[in-house]
């Protein structure tokens, strides 16, 4: 009997040394995130909640300075490429491409989605809200000491055991619910570059 309860005793003690703080997770998620390169190029789903259109769900791929961002409303397919001097912008409603010279903001936008996962903590205290056998669910709540004005009150990070990988990112802003999730690296060069070979049917409208 004393044996056994030695042996539990060493995996109680065993699991509390493996526990692992909101703080400490994230850091790993971080640095896990880290070990790719941005010569990669990243691709990753982002949902948009808005309280009077309802939610649009737009897949953004980046590669250097070129974007591409993929939505449907509706059943009516948006689709844009932007290599940082020009836009084009695919109607399928109207079978139209519109070309006009890039807005900068608009790039710096697409930008700032995957820096929200860089320094998460910074400004924050952050908790293990829910654990899962698969998952840690953290909620990030905005500290009184946060210089940022802008910044989410809360957001709640979804991190994989195992891989600590993000699994999504949520946030609300100005009246606007946002979910980044199935983030991925390696994006072609295809994938981000226009080519009107694939719209043959389409009407140009150059406002360049």
């Amino acid at each position: 009997m004393k044996k056994l309860i030695a042996i539990i005793s060493f995996i109680a003690m065993a699991t509390v040394a493996m526990a692992q703080s909101a703080e400490e997770i994230l850091a790993r998620m971080e640095a896990e995130m880290d070990k790719h390169d941005e010569s990669e190029g990243v691709a990753m789903t982002v949902d948009i909640k808005l309280f009077i259109f309802g939610t649009m769900s737009t897949r953004v791929y980046t590669l250097g300075e070129k974007t591409r961002v993929d939505a449907s409303v509706k059943g009516r397919d948006l689709i844009s490429w932007n290599d940082g001097k020009t836009e084009w912008s695919y109607d399928s409603e109207k079978e139209e491409i519109e070309i006009k010279n890039a807005d900068p903001k608009t790039q710096s936008d697409t930008n700032d989605d995957m820096k929200m996962f860089d320094g998460v903590t910074d400004g924050y205290d952050v908790k293990i809200d829910k654990e899962t056998a698969t998952e840690w669910h953290i909620r990030c709540k905005k500290s009184k000491k946060n210089p940022d004005k802008d910044a989410p009150k809360k957001m709640d990070i979804v991190v994989a055991k195992g891989t600590y990988w993000p699994v999504s990112l949520s946030a609300s802003m100005s009246g606007v619910d946002m979910t980044i999730r199935d983030v991925v690296f390696g994006v072609t060069e295809k994938q981000v570059t226009f080519d009107p070979k694939a719209y043959p049917n389409a009407t140009i409208v150059d406002k360049r």
